[in-house]
Order: structure tokens, then sequence, then C-alpha cells
């Protein structure tokens, strides 16, 4: 079984780089403020990457939503903790954000059993 944790993480890294050296301003700065905005200030980094997966999980992202669960997992942020920013996130979605919060549950599980 192929494990989605390191296949993501090395496509993410090995496009981002590929994205970059193409030097194009726009593009470094959308990067940059993201980086930017993600980090501790008024709100602590692991209330950003919560807020960025309910946003992410109504978007119907699934590439962010894998983003912030393993922030999140590198944050301290519980399985609870998840579920319940989860369950925000379907109520917010609706429906059609089901199969997202599938595929983000099989991801966070992943996440915990890589440790174990």
């Amino acid at each position: 079984m192929s494990n989605q944790i390191e296949e993501f993480n090395a496509y993410r890294s090995k496009m981002n780089d590929k994205l970059l050296a193409d030097n194009n301003k726009v593009v470094k700065r959308i990067f940059n403020l993201d980086t930017n905005a993600f980090a501790a200030g008024s709100l602590d980094v692991k209330t950003k990457e919560l807020l960025g997966l309910v946003a992410s999980t109504v978007l119907r992202c699934d590439d962010c939503v894998k983003y912030h669960l393993e922030s999140s997992y590198n944050e301290g942020v519980s399985k609870e903790e998840i579920m319940e920013t989860l369950s925000i996130a379907t109520l917010v979605g609706g429906t059609i954000v089901i199969p997202h919060l599938r595929r983000a549950y099989e991801y966070w599980e992943e996440l915990e059993n890589q440790q174990g």
C-alpha cells in the first residue's frame, strides 16, 4: 500500500520548487503571503491551521485539506479537535463536502499511524 503522506509531500515539494524556480513575481508573492498569513500573530498557528482546514474543506480542495491536516497534526492538534473542526466545515459546506470529509479522516488516520 502506498503512503499517501509521503507521495503528497514529495509531489508538493517538487512542484513548488518548479513553480518558484520559474521566477514569477506574482506566484512568489502569493507563496510568501500564504507563509506569513499562517505564522503566529494575534492568533496562534494551531488556530490558523484549523481555520485553514475549515476553509479548505468548504472550498473542497483536497490538497489544501491534506496540507492543513498535516500542519495541524504537527502543531499537536488532537483527533477530537480535528473532528470538531471538520464537523463545522461540513455544517457550513453542506453534504457536498462529505466525500472530502471521508478523505480527510483517512489522511488523519494515516498521520496518526505513521507515528505508531
